[in-house]
């Protein structure tokens, strides 16, 4: 009989199930109540009048464990330094959307090597995660490939759906059913619109095709998602933290009958995609906190120990330490600055 189907599949691969990797990486019982209470605190400085700052900071990617622990302890320590005023949220971000091809995170390349070993990418992702929460910092994902949640999401706080995906039925369907809060970026060119509708979307109860946790097909059947919100990161038309995008946000958020709850993603294209920009896109939005906004709740950074960023693929031991493989950061001293500058320019919101 003529072959009709995977024709152009040269291996399949099995993974263990999301039950058999949870069981052997578990999460501590300590881990689990950082997890929901942090999930809590993030609710409250979204949608209610906690005056604290969400920062959401970190690696634009992981690919070195070893940096990003180092990372992780300096951030933990400059976190209890603020926590009065900022919660500090580390970026682990473990996917890479690409716009055509390349590295696409440590999940599905661990080695980076080309070897897409995925389960040893969801072994060192666990335990990756377990390491900063142990250092009593929250953690924060993008969710790319709709089946990694069920091997990772009991130890993300916050999570993030990109530019690219913001308008898949996949990626909306999916936010419904998570158990955190859930960011949605609106769209490359910048417009809002699909932010608002994926948010509306993911709130409400939806069936879709998924795995349970012992990997078998199923439909999935979700309440809906309460937590997700709007993140603004610029597009092709320029960035959109100024007052007058801000405020457009807020009408369409009011509009769709949302929370007028904004956070802002400076990177990308609100720093044509300059990291050494990003402090200066901050201090604009400390700007119009001063001068009383009270949607602007947050803001995300790419932020590592050494500045910009490093071609790849290439050998790694040329790789240099602390330094993203994806898009370029800003480095840790002046990740310190940042957020010092943060924590004090937020003292007129606390008077």
């Amino acid at each position: 009989m003529q072959k009709t189907s995977d024709i152009n599949v040269v291996e399949t691969r099995a993974l263990p199930s999301p039950a058999e990797l949870l069981t052997e990486i578990p999460k501590t019982e300590a881990q689990a109540d950082f997890v929901t209470r942090s999930r809590r605190e993030i609710h409250r400085l979204i949608f209610t009048d906690d005056k604290r700052f969400l920062l959401i900071i970190g690696p634009c990617s992981i690919h070195d464990l070893e940096a990003g622990r180092d990372y992780a302890r300096r951030l933990a320590a400059l976190s209890r330094e603020v926590s009065d005023r900022v919660m500090i949220v580390m970026r682990v971000y473990f996917e890479k959307p690409r716009t055509t091809v390349g590295w696409k995170g440590l999940i599905m390349d661990p080695h980076l090597d080309g070897s897409h070993d995925i389960a040893t990418g969801l072994r060192l992702g666990r335990r990756f995660l377990r390491d900063v929460l142990d250092l009593g910092l929250p953690t924060a994902t993008e969710f790319l490939d709709p089946i990694t949640p069920q091997y990772v999401a009991d130890l993300v706080c916050w999570g993030a759906i990109g530019a690219r995906t913001t308008e898949s039925q996949t990626h909306r369907q999916m936010a419904s059913g998570l158990s955190m809060p859930i960011g949605f970026k609106n769209s490359t060119d910048g417009t809002f619109t699909a932010a608002v509708n994926a948010i509306k979307a993911a709130g409400q109860p939806q069936t879709f095709l998924g795995i349970n946790l012992e990997g078998s097909a199923s439909a999935i059947v979700t309440r809906g998602n309460p937590d997700c919100h709007v993140v603004l990161r610029g597009g092709a038309a320029g960035p959109n933290y100024s007052t007058g995008h801000i405020l457009q946000t807020e009408q369409l958020l009011a509009k769709a009958g949302l929370p007028k709850s904004i956070l802002v993603d400076c990177s990308h294209d609100n720093s044509a995609k300059k990291p050494e920009l990003q402090p200066d896109v901050l201090q604009a939005l400390l700007s119009q906190i001063t001068d009383g906004n009270a949607s602007i709740m947050g803001a995300m950074i790419e932020s590592n120990l050494g500045a910009g960023n490093q071609p790849f693929p290439q050998p790694k031991e040329k790789l240099r330490y602390g330094v993203s493989i994806t898009d370029g950061c800003i480095d840790w001293p002046t990740t310190e600055k940042l957020v010092r500058d943060l924590h004090s320019g937020l003292a007129p919101r606390f008077r």
